[in-house]
């Protein structure tokens, strides 16, 4: 049974470092001790978009993540394909299925391998439930090392409603929370003009309303292109929605 501290204390949390911190703890009571939670705003029918705009959290070592994520071989991992084309929760018992018929691609077969040799070999996927198909949210679960996955399925079995009413809170509540890629954070001006033009505020309204020249006002919204990676201010303002960055309530 979910003890209602638990949602209480994820819909709480004040940052995505304390969500993190707390839902990585909650799902290590049930038994998976390594999480790895991704999710795009920008995906394509052929891509994920840039990994630089990922939204990734993890408690995996670097040993692990360096190569899976770093390297690209998410990409080809079967539990993340899989995630892409379903919604729901999904035991790693397919990978077995597979594997015995003889479906696995090279590239998933060597993602598989690397999996082995780090000791991610049991556990259940999540994927969110999506209402545009440019986003989509999941989170792999990995058992602790030893557990074998006829144990996981017995654990989700009786636990996996709680299990997956927990994620999905977590899941909801990182997505309000503010969160921006190294190097990519916004600086307080930059913040500023932006949420004016997205109130509809032309630059020289901006100009008077914070008591700047229309120059300076121009350069705080060309250095938060940049600082986005985008060509265009209308591109900016979405993408700073997006990560919450901007028409948030400061502390």
């Amino acid at each position: 049974m979910i003890e209602a501290s638990s949602i209480n204390a994820l819909l709480n949390a004040a940052s995505i470092e304390e969500l993190w911190d707390l839902h990585t703890r909650f799902m290590a009571d049930y038994g998976f001790d390594r999480l790895i939670y991704g999710y795009t705003r920008y995906r394509t029918a052929t891509s994920l978009g840039d990994p630089d705009d990922f939204l990734m959290l993890t408690n995996h070592s670097p040993r692990y993540t360096d190569v899976f994520v770093g390297e690209g071989l998410y990409f080809n991992a079967p539990m993340v394909r899989w995630a892409l084309d379903n919604d729901g929760a999904c035991s790693w018992s397919v990978l077995r299925d597979m594997i015995d018929s003889g479906t696995l691609t090279k590239q998933e077969r060597r993602v598989f391998e690397f999996n082995q040799s780090h000791g991610v070999t049991a556990g259940y996927s999540i994927s969110f439930k999506s209402l545009s198909p440019r986003t989509k949210g999941a989170i792999a679960l990995t058992a602790q090392k030893g557990m074998m996955q006829s144990e996981v399925d017995a654990l989700w079995k009786k636990s996996g409603e709680q299990i997956l009413a927990l994620n999905n809170v977590a899941h909801l509540r990182i997505l309000s929370l503010p969160y921006t890629a190294p190097g990519r954070a916004l600086t307080p001006r930059q913040r500023e003009v932006l949420g004016w033009v997205g109130d509809g505020k032309t630059v020289q309204d901006i100009a008077i309303i914070m008591g700047l020249t229309s120059a300076t006002v121009e350069k705080h919204l060309r250095l938060a292109r940049h600082a986005l990676s985008v060509e265009t201010t209308a591109q900016a303002v979405l993408k700073a929605a997006f990560q919450n960055q901007i028409f948030i309530l400061e502390k």
